[in-house]
């Protein structure tokens, strides 16, 4: 990781006071490397940045159909939302859907992190509950898809539970990446979670974002699943979310998704591409701004939209009395210039 180059740099006044290593891979639908930073061969864990491919089976099985999943609902599916009153409502509605309750959830429970709704909680004398974790539309989800294929859903978390089973397997058809035994783990929301290469992850979202090289009813899926982003981007992450803002100012031209420990993956359909990136250190604040570096690069954007993005990716640093101190910044080598 010592190799790979600085791509973001904190400035505190006109001085850099922190940097941050990471490798960005930007592939295209028929697996050309567009642009390589870093290195893009060894796997990484995606986290919650593959939310997209994992509801796939969902989607394609018709399992979200018979039950009447809305766009809305199928946004969250693929979501990290922030524990917002909308976000664990309408994870609780999917569930209802599916004849179950928040109970068969087995993602664990956290305060929401959105600090308004923390706040909510915490003065009406409640704890919070599996609905608000970040997971939990994905969780819905997979409920509904246990219970579409005829399964218990008691479980769905393990590993050899058909659920992740078909998860895995769409998972590593949509990257051409076998999952390898050393190179699984267990994430955050206790689902495995299997590491890829940056080049095979960005694949997989070139393939996503156009459909190239997939199965008619997996395309079809794809396409939807970036639809309903596009038209519901509060519920694929929340208020004041990059993620959201992003998808606010540029639909369905950028599909973007965030996973925890400095990755980020997104798809351009009308270039063709996918990207995929890491942070050595795992700072959102350095793969934010590595997104944005990417995005810049590849996707022509009015100046009311590059002034609304970059103030999100590439915020102005103040301090406790609201005095601007600093700013962080993308390095010439990942912006190109």
């Amino acid at each position: 990781m010592s190799t790979h180059p600085v791509l973001v740099e904190v400035y505190r006044g006109q001085a850099v006071e922190s940097q941050h290593r990471g490798s960005v891979a930007v592939i295209d639908a028929d697996g050309r490397i567009v642009l390589e930073l870093g290195d893009i061969e060894t796997p990484v864990f995606p986290r919650s940045a593959v939310k997209a491919f994992q509801a796939l089976p969902l989607v394609e099985s018709g399992i979200a159909d018979r039950f009447g999943l809305t766009d809305e609902e199928l946004a969250l599916a693929i979501s990290s939302h922030s524990g917002e009153p909308k976000h664990a409502e309408t994870a609780l509605g999917i569930l209802k859907k599916a004849g179950r309750d928040q109970t068969c959830l087995e993602c664990g429970a956290h305060w929401p992190s959105d600090k308004a709704a923390e706040r909510a909680l915490a003065a009406n004398g409640q704890k919070p509950s599996a609905l608000h974790n970040n997971c939990s539309g994905k969780h819905s989800g997979f409920i509904c898809l246990a219970c579409g294929l005829d399964e218990d859903p008691t479980g769905y978390i393990k590993p050899e539970h058909r659920v992740q089973r078909e998860i895995r397997a769409a998972g590593e058809e949509m990257t051409g990446f076998r999952v390898r035994d050393e190179w699984t783990g267990t994430d955050g929301c206790s689902i495995p979670t299997y590491a890829v290469p940056l080049k095979n992850l960005a694949h997989g979202f070139a393939r996503l974002g156009t459909g190239v090289g997939l199965a008619p009813e997996r395309a079809k899926a794809a396409a939807r699943l970036r639809r309903a982003a596009a038209a519901h981007p509060f519920m694929v992450a929340g208020t004041g979310r990059l993620d959201t803002v992003a998808m606010e100012i540029f639909s369905a031209r950028l599909f973007v998704k965030t996973g925890a420990e400095g990755v980020y993956c997104a798809a351009l359909p009308e270039q063709g591409l996918g990207i995929a990136l890491k942070a050595d250190d795992g700072e959102t604040r350095a793969s934010q701004a590595m997104l944005a570096g990417i995005v810049h690069r590849f996707l022509t954007m009015s100046d009311k939209e590059r002034s609304a993005f970059d103030a999100k990716a590439w915020p102005t640093l103040t301090n406790w009395n609201g005095m601007t101190v600093g700013s962080v910044k993308p390095t010439r080598v990942l912006t190109g210039a």
